[in-house]
């Protein structure tokens, strides 16, 4: 419905409040919006409204709340559209293509308690007029401000503010000495190019996103912040360890210090009873040294666990699995890790993501694997691999561990990406490791896998036809291999398959065919590296000696050739004796004489008797 035909059925006197939200309204907001003088309320997010804001809004004196986000809104806002407006307290004009062109200096009518204007025009300067306010709330993502945060900006909102978003812009300069005393419980400031070293954090803090910026040096030994629950530090240029007054919080659940430059060994913090909440411990792409982390054994409430592109070595202890029975995704890829993969591993019941790729290990996997019962059901809406938490205002703070909504995946020498269902991928990935030994025919209870990755191990005899029930099985990886025999034909029913190498093993015989086998990108590179193999798509054909295993028939057939190859071999083997054995040749010749003469005299005797019974019987006729 067009918004201006909605409001001419409105009655303009007395009409105090007006939702509006998420009813696809369009069109552009008309100046008859004025004439609704007694608004003190009026909410129009989530809808499909255009145009400009019109100046007449100003005439709403007695308005308190705006709610316009999340529509197609776009134009200039200037001062003269809030002249009147000395009662509002809450602007929101998120997410539309508006610009606030301002004085900085504004002298505002109103004061606002909350206020968003993220994807808005604000910058390049930082709007010091909200300094003015005593804001409690406020979202100023992505605004284009492209300056510094101004003291003034700290110190009056020192006492007032509690959740900031500021995320998204080019903000650079420090975090000011001072941090620690802020009253903010919830604050945002990542991607943009802020540096220094991170001061104490506030006693109020519950969230703090700092990710992607240029902040260097150490975490402070004393973190501060006891109530703290999500702390985001990830692609930074911070060095040293985790300080125990971290890992200590009480109510600490997600931690993200990926991508950064620590480059100490953990400390072992947590001893005896003493539990830590933490569910998501995110720690890849650092130079993390010893071996795996003590601490961890005392993270009961663990569900994301990622340690990859480090340098822990060691073997991984027995009482991982004792970790957390709702560990959901467990990442080592790419350390040094070294012995056997811990049968414990496969007692995790809720593992549905395993990365083990890029180490030392040794041994065979585990016979066990059947029992990772998250990958034996196909995954539902309970079951992701990690959580969303949204603190603060709805809308403003959204967190994703893996923070895109898909997922690489290494196989076939090359990067996969899974576009969609990240926290549902299912996957296991023990690649450039040392195994030994067979592919457990348990594999195929998983029927879940999504992405199964053993290439570049030592990994031998067949592949096992269990495979075929891996229905949802999208990447299939066993390169680089010593598997032997032939490929078995259950894998032509993997119809989800996208992605399948199995080059540069043993393997012999025809290639299977089938539908989804046929649609696969370079048919012929999945392959080479077999001698043994032939049919589509390599150019080889099969011969009669190398097509598919004999039928009871194609059998009985070769045992008779070959007994009539071995009565020809024996007589010949006869006759070459004879040939050059004289006694032999005198022995077979008297042989050869006498049953000559017996035989002769059995037949005659034979003869003569049926012939006189013959003659008998017709004279008696």
């Amino acid at each position: 419905m067009d918004i201006a035909e909605l409001l001419r059925r409105l009655p303009k006197q007395g009409l105090q409040q007006l939702f509006l939200n998420y009813n696809n309204l369009t069109g552009s907001l008309p100046p008859l919006i004025g004439e609704f003088s007694s608004l003190t309320s009026l909410w129009i997010q989530h809808n499909h409204l255009s145009g400009d804001i019109p100046v007449a809004i100003r005439k709403l004196i007695n308005l308190e709340e705006l709610w316009l986000s999340s529509n197609n809104l776009q134009g200039i806002i200037t001062e003269d559209h809030f002249t009147n407006m000395s009662s509002l307290q809450h602007l929101w004009i998120s997410d539309n293509s508006l610009t606030l062109r301002v004085e900085n200096t504004w002298n505002t009518p109103f004061r606002l308690i909350s206020a968003g204007f993220s994807s808005c025009v604000l910058g390049p300067q930082f709007p010091a007029w909200l300094s003015s306010q005593p804001i409690n709330t406020l979202d100023i993502s992505n605004t284009s401000i492209n300056d510094y945060i101004p003291d003034e900006f700290w110190t009056a909102t020192l006492s007032t503010i509690s959740v900031l978003d500021l995320s998204r812009n080019q903000l650079v300069g420090r975090l000011p000495t001072y941090f620690g005393s802020l009253r903010v419980s919830s604050l945002d400031i990542s991607s943009n190019q802020l540096v220094g070293p991170i001061p104490k954090l506030p006693n109020n803090l519950y969230y703090l996103d700092l990710s992607e910026n240029n902040i260097s040096g150490k975490l402070p030994s004393d973190i501060g912040a006891p109530m703290l629950g999500t702390l985001l530090l990830f692609n930074n240029s911070i060095s040293g360890t985790i300080p125990c007054s971290l890992l200590q919080l009480q109510q600490l659940k997600f931690l993200d210090l990926s991508e950064n430059l620590l480059n100490e060994t953990l400390p072992n913090c947590l001893h005896g009873s003493e539990a830590s909440t933490i569910q998501l411990l995110n720690l890849n792409s650092n130079n993390l040294s010893g071996t795996f982390p003590l601490f961890l054994q005392s993270c009961k409430q663990l569900k994301f666990l990622d340690l990859a592109y480090n340098k822990f070595s060691g073997s991984i202890p027995s009482w991982i699995g004792e970790i957390s029975s709702d560990l959901s995704f467990l990442r080592l890829r790419s350390n040094m890790f070294s012995g056997g993969i811990p049968i414990q591993i496969t007692r995790m019941k809720g593992l549905q993501y395993l990365d083990l790729a890029c180490n030392n290990f040794t041994g065979n996997i585990p016979l066990s694997l059947g029992n990772l019962e998250a990958m034996a059901h196909t995954p539902n809406n309970n079951s992701a691999l990690f959580s969303v938490t949204n603190t603060g205002f709805v809308g403003v703070f959204l967190y994703r561990p893996v923070r895109t909504d898909s997922l690489l995946v290494v196989t076939k020498g090359q990067q996969l990406e899974f576009a969609s269902g990240i926290a549902y991928m299912v996957s296991i990935d023990l690649s450039c490791n040392s195994l030994t030994g067979q592919i457990p025919e348990e594999v195929g209870l998983l029927i879940a896998l999504r992405n199964l990755n053993l290439s570049w191990n030592h990994l031998s005899s067949r592949i096992p036809s269990s495979i075929g029930g891996l229905l949802a099985l999208e990447s299939f990886d066993l390169s680089h291999n010593e598997l032997s025999g032939e490929i078995p034909n259950s894998l032509s029913d993997l119809t989800s398959l996208v992605s399948l190498n199995l080059s540069y093993n043993d393997l012999t015989g025809q290639i299977p065919s089938g539908n989804q086998l046929r649609t696969l990108e370079n048919q012929a590179s999945s392959y080479i590296g077999n001698p043994g193999l032939c049919g589509p798509p390599l150019p080889n054909n099969c011969s009669a000696t190398d097509t598919a295993p004999s039928g009871p028939e194609e059998k009985e057939v070769s045992l008779y050739l070959g007994m009539g190859i071995g009565c020809v071999m024996g007589l010949w083997i006869v006759f070459i004796a004879l040939l050059f054995k004289r006694k032999w040749r005198i022995i077979c010749f008297s042989f050869t004489d006498h049953m000559y003469d017996w035989v002769y005299v059995q037949v005659a005797v034979n003869w003569a008797t049926m012939t006189r019974k013959t003659c008998q019987n017709r004279d008696q006729n």
